[in-house]
């Protein structure tokens, strides 16, 4: 700075005037902030616990991420609830006894669950719905057997049906339907659903009786705070259960479940890593300094920095991710940098002579916050918008901590700051710690410390498979997987998308893929399929059915009537087919509306689900029966999540590259010469955290590198501090405290249950561990001055 930048600086100077002013408009906007934010908060929930929020984004191809979000949606509410016993009548009782708990007659109040309907319920409108449409309702068996068999074979079988001792099950008048096409018709439903009723509406799987029950969240009771409602919730109705059939299985499952428990875990780990590096940065403040006041202003400093990188990560996307509220927990560690630094420099300085120390500090701290900074906004350079919001919510919240004690601290310690016995220790440790000097030296620790991070980093693998990201309780997803399986339900992560001009277009084509599926389900080499065409058949399709049974019907009525001396009449049928609109229109379309999308770009689309894909060529399988079929593609969105996590670990470990290059840069810029000591102990350290990730036997997985970039930035401020007051006590001191406080932050967000999460915290564990205590290695000698 210039002489009269300086003369600013002392009482009655310019630039101190500005301060002041400065300082009382960081208040205001404070205070904006907080008052925004209440209103902002009384409106609606703001925290989003879907995973799919972190997940990249494929920019070729949005149609597939509109798709996935359209089926997780559906998804979003529902909780199934299987009740299993041995006694069919007991599994009744339970049912009553759960349903009772989850639902209560009693009037008024708001209730967590509501009921989503029986499958009786449905079948009784369905049933209603289909009638007059019966005639172009068939199966590919029926069809085949209505264009092959004669009329006289058609009327002998149905009469041997009539008075065979086992007669099938009737829908509808036997005078109307004597082949049975009807009731055949939904047995193939029932059949590709996978599912065994039996006549009391209880599943049979598992040589058990099943009740099954669908609930929905009610909009105005079910709120993400971090404590267990409809766990509990559903806990007592098990138990009640329980008394009317001891031994009763429950099992339960369900997107709000999920979300639940990751809330509740979410909360615990905000408050462990939040508060708990909350309560260490203010016991090593408390330590350094025995002072109430620098543990007041730190602890304002990071509180406001934590607000403010809430607020404007609200006021930017509307709502905060669970995941970016735990990984802002640990700003904690990174963003009392700032406070310790003054209150490290203070310590026996007057306290008339802190705006000289101002001027002294700030190069070195905007030095800090920019690297800091741009070492967090690399997280949001890869199109993951929870890496983007855990970058904004990082960068303002350092940078509000940063202002805040630029702004305000100077004001507001006027106190004199006494240099404790711990200080003094702390301190003074930084001359007994030794100092690479000789290239001799230099040389010999680089090459140890490269041999054992080779060594490591040989034992690395990559493992960018998006599964193991997964971090829902274990019981829950056993759960989930059993009820799928029990009842077929498909997986959301892989499908057919087929697409066409028009609705009957996509239905024809469609068609022609359940051909082919219906085969493999035959064999037995998939579960069963969900397609919105077998419940809305093309009206090509309707045309040759209705065709077929109106030349072979009144044929065959005519036989059997004469046989059993009546007159049967063959019932009036709808006149207009089934059309698209109709039937998406109607209650009946409710549990497969999700397989229609409707109006997609410049035409139509649907998807066709799978179920069961356990075995281990289930998918090379499924996706070659599209060969031949246009607008019909395979997606399997985990394998295409698991490549794009594969592209931008690739992609973000080349920028970590331009990053070095470009920190050094910038480090030359400043220091010269002197840029390797700066520079030097973070490259080093991150090597060497990789060689540990591989030692330990840790994958390295995208949030590896992006914590690298982070140690990239965070790493750098303990050289500069070094570096910017060599030999320096009090900056050994304010970098001890900070390196620890940090440490500690990450540390804990290793203990995260969030694999992603875990993987920042066990790098930084490693890495920020490594740096403090290599950049003391290579510190200058106390003479040398930076240029």
């Amino acid at each position: 700075m210039n002489e009269s930048l300086k003369d600013a600086f002392h009482e009655g100077g310019r630039l101190q005037r500005l301060w002041r002013w400065l300082a009382v408009a960081w208040l205001l906007v404070l205070v904006g902030l907080g008052v925004q934010q209440w209103q902002l908060w009384q409106s609606e929930a703001r925290i989003d616990t879907d995973i799919l929020a972190l997940l990249p984004q494929d920019a070729h191809d949005r149609l597939l991420s509109d798709v996935t979000r359209r089926i997780a949606d559906v998804n979003a509410r529902q909780i199934v609830v299987l009740l299993g016993s041995a006694d069919a009548a007991q599994t009744k009782a339970a049912e009553a006894a759960f349903r009772g708990t989850i639902t209560p007659d009693a009037p008024g109040g708001d209730t967590l669950l509501k009921e989503a309907g029986t499958i009786e319920g449905w079948f009784d409108q369905a049933r209603a719905f289909y009638a007059p449409y019966r005639d172009r309702l068939l199966t590919t068996e029926q069809r085949q057997r209505l264009q092959s068999e004669p009329a006289d074979g058609l009327a002998q079988s149905a009469l041997a049906a009539l008075y065979g001792p086992m007669g099938a099950p009737r829908l509808t008048d036997w005078g109307q339907d004597p082949m049975s096409l009807w009731p055949q018709w939904w047995q193939e439903r029932a059949q590709g659903a996978g599912l065994q009723m039996g006549d009391d509406g209880l599943l049979e799987a598992d040589g058990k009786h099943w009740a099954i029950l669908q609930f929905e969240t009610t909009g105005s009771a079910f709120q993400l705070d971090g404590e267990r409602h409809i766990d509990l919730l559903l806990d007592q109705a098990a138990a009640a259960a329980t008394r009317k059939a001891p031994g009763l299985e429950v099992l339960r499952a369900g997107v709000p479940l999920h979300a639940e428990a990751a809330a509740v875990q979410a909360n615990w780990e905000i408050n462990t890593i939040g508060w708990g590096s909350l309560a260490a940065v203010l016991l090593l403040v408390w330590l350094a300094f025995r002072s109430l006041r620098p543990i007041l202003l730190v602890g304002a400093s990071l509180l406001i920095g934590c607000g403010v990188a809430l607020a404007v990560t609200v006021l930017v996307f509307g709502k905060v991710h669970v995941l970016t509220l735990v990984f802002g927990a640990s700003l904690v560690g990174v963003a009392e940098d700032y406070g310790i630094h003054w209150f490290a420099s203070r310590q026996a300085e007057p306290a008339d002579r802190r705006w000289k120390l101002l001027r002294h500090l700030l190069p070195g701290l905007w030095l800090a916050l920019l690297t800091s900074a741009l070492a967090y906004l690399a997280l949001g350079l890869a199109p993951f918008p929870g890496l983007r919001q855990m970058a904004l919510f990082s960068v303002v919240g350092l940078a509000a901590a940063f202002l805040t004690v630029i702004f305000w601290f100077p004001w507001l310690d006027g106190g004199e700051i006494r240099t404790t016995r711990f200080a003094r220790w702390l301190g003074a440790t930084l001359e007994r710690w030794p100092r690479l000097q000789g290239r001799r030296r230099v040389g010999l620790f680089l090459g140890v410390v490269m041999i054992i991070a080779a060594f490591g980093m040989l034992r690395l693998q990559p493992n960018d498979d998006l599964r193991s990201l997964q971090s829902s309780p274990m019981d829950l997803i056993t759960q989930q997987i059993r009820i799928s399986q029990m009842l077929g339900l498909p997986s959301p992560a892989q499908f057919y998308l087929v697409q066409g001009e028009n609705a009957e277009q996509v239905l024809q084509r469609e068609e022609a893929l359940v051909d082919r599926l219906r085969v493999l389900a035959a064999d037995r080499q998939i579960g069963g399929y969900r397609a919105i065409s077998e419940w809305l058949p093309s009206v090509q399709r309707q045309h040759a059915d209705a065709t077929l049974t109106g030349a072979i019907e009144p044929r065959v009525l005519a036989q059997v009537g004469e046989a059993v001396g009546e007159t049967l009449q063959r019932p009036n049928f709808a006149a207009q087919d089934l059309q698209a609109k109709v039937f998406l229109d109607s209650p009946v379309a409710m549990p497969f509306r999700h397989l229609w999308l409707g109006k997609v770009g410049q035409g139509v689309a649907s998807v066709v689900m799978v179920d069961d894909l356990s075995r281990a060529d289930a998918l090379t399988l499924l996706e070659a029966q599209t060969e031949g079929i246009d607008g019909v593609r395979w997606v399997d969105r985990t394998a295409d999540f698991s490549k794009l996590l594969k592209h931008y670990r690739k992609l973000m470990s080349m920028l970590l590259l331009v990053g070095i290059v470009l920190v050094f840069a910038v480090l030359y810029w400043r220091y010269r010469a002197q840029a390797w000591r700066v520079f030097a102990p973070t490259l080093l350290a991150g090597a060497l955290t990789l060689g540990l990730l591989g030692l330990f036997g840790q994958p390295l997985q995208l949030f590896n590198v992006l914590a690298l970039m982070l140690l990239l930035g965070m790493g750098i401020d303990y050289g500069i501090f070094l570096i910017e007051h060599r030999g320096d006590a009090s900056a050994w001191l304010a970098v001890c405290v900070g390196a620890a406080s940090t440490w500690l932050s990450f540390g804990l967000l290793g203990l995260s249950a969030t694999p992603a999460l875990r993987a920042f915290g066990l790098t930084l564990l490693f890495g920020i561990g490594l740096v403090w205590l290599i950049s003391p290695l290579f510190r200058p000698p106390p003479h040398d001055a930076p240029h």
